[in-house]
């Protein structure tokens, strides 16, 4: 009895074939040995140049032709933007950059024959600025800012330590703060250590830096540190009848169970961990815009700025204000304008921040200058208590 007649050899021949083909490929891919280059982030100034190499990690078995492509055509110029590259040469083409105008862009290519493998790693994220000096100038602005809003933690707990009461600072606040700071930890520690989480960014933004620092996470963890130690602060020294108000206790209880039903559906495979932290960022822009909200209203109704440390103020206000100066000479200097008028939501909570600090410097300087301490522990009571809204006590003015 025949088993194979000569069709089905024939057949037999081309599916061995094709499957050859096709580990081939994988096995190319797997390997990356496909075009990359030297660097994959290259700063130009307008009218200067700098270069990248395109690197032939191993020989191809075939000439392969290869062309450059630009998202926008008047920021580069590049030269040359096409090469072939012979078979069984390992030959590295240098690229000239020279920039035209300020902006960002990524150069990709295509090539022929159109194998994904080959180009997958030949791009590059070039940024043409106006000015080095610019540069140099938003670089230092971003450490002093970054300083000042970390030493601005202290100043209210040197006050607190020091009057060992903490009489006049809102409880509402540094509740909200603390889950804020926790989150933004979550948020920066998840993007910045988890190796699953970092590759579903890297998915959804293939040529896309990961947008979480080193310093990120240093500044979240060290913030949450410093607004635990407040709390502690909160719980031994002398409070008087302050609390947590049930506005602010049904706010966290809202923020705690979108972060409980998130984290289900995340451990579910329902969402993905990256959107689970995305869910947490946006609960920390949330309480940004609205813990300072309390303490300005605590602050009213004592008709007082004792116990609130205007140093955090002063130091807050510096960090927002740099901040936002940063944003704009980086805006300038790029010709990126629509980070701030396109996309306004950090632009807009950094001012934010700064207008409210402004405000309690008026109440500190100006509204209020004349209120001083009391001998009465009783002077500050919650801002939601029945006393409150009656007859609001106000610290002894000085004639």
């Amino acid at each position: 009895m025949r088993f194979f007649n000569s069709r089905s050899f024939q057949t037999c021949i081309y599916f061995s074939c094709i499957l050859i083909l096709v580990f081939q490929k994988i096995a190319l891919a797997l390997n990356h040995t496909g075009l990359t280059v030297s660097n994959h982030d290259i700063l130009v100034l307008v009218n200067g140049s700098d270069s990248f190499d395109i690197l032939l990690l191993e020989p191809f078995n075939q000439d392969v032709e290869t062309k450059l492509l630009t998202q926008h055509e008047n920021l580069v110029e590049l030269t040359p933007t096409e090469h072939i590259f012979k078979a069984n040469t390992t030959e590295n083409v240098t690229v000239l950059v020279t920039g035209l105008n300020p902006g960002h862009l990524v150069i990709g290519a295509e090539s022929q024959p159109n194998e994904t493998w080959i180009i997958q790693e030949l791009f590059v994220r070039i940024t043409v600025a106006n000015s080095r000096s610019i540069i140099y100038i938003a670089f230092i602005f971003g450490w002093i800012y970054f300083i000042a809003w970390s030493v601005s933690f202290y100043p209210q707990i040197y006050t607190n330590f020091r009057r060992q009461s903490v009489i006049g600072l809102n409880f509402d606040f540094v509740y909200l703060n603390i889950v804020g700071f926790a989150l933004y930890s979550l948020f920066n520690c998840g993007l910045y250590w988890i190796p699953a989480i970092q590759a579903e960014y890297a998915l959804r933004h293939p040529r896309g830096l990961n947008p979480v620092l080193l310093n990120d996470v240093v500044f979240s963890l060290h913030a949450a540190f410093a607004t635990i130690i407040t709390i502690a602060q909160c719980l031994i020294y002398e409070r008087g009848k302050q609390s947590v108000s049930k506005t602010a206790s049904a706010l966290l209880s809202l923020f705690a169970l979108i972060v409980i039903i998130s984290a289900s559906l995340a451990f579910a495979n329902v969402i993905h961990w990256l959107d689970f932290l995305y869910y947490c960022s946006y609960i920390k822009l949330t309480i940004t815009i609205i813990k300072y909200v309390p303490q300005a209203l605590m602050n009213y109704r004592r008709k007082s700025t004792v116990g609130w440390s205007i140093g955090t103020i002063l130091l807050d206000f510096t960090g927002g204000t740099l901040s936002m100066m940063q944003m704009i000479l980086n805006a300038y200097n790029y010709d990126d304008w629509a980070s701030i008028f396109g996309d306004p939501t950090k632009f807009g909570l950094g001012l934010f921040s700064v207008l409210f600090d402004v405000f309690f410097m008026l109440q500190h300087y100006v509204f209020y200058r004349h209120a001083t301490e009391t001998t009465s522990s009783e002077t500050t009571v919650s801002e939601y208590s029945p006393a409150s809204r009656s007859s609001p006590i106000r610290e002894r003015e000085i004639a």
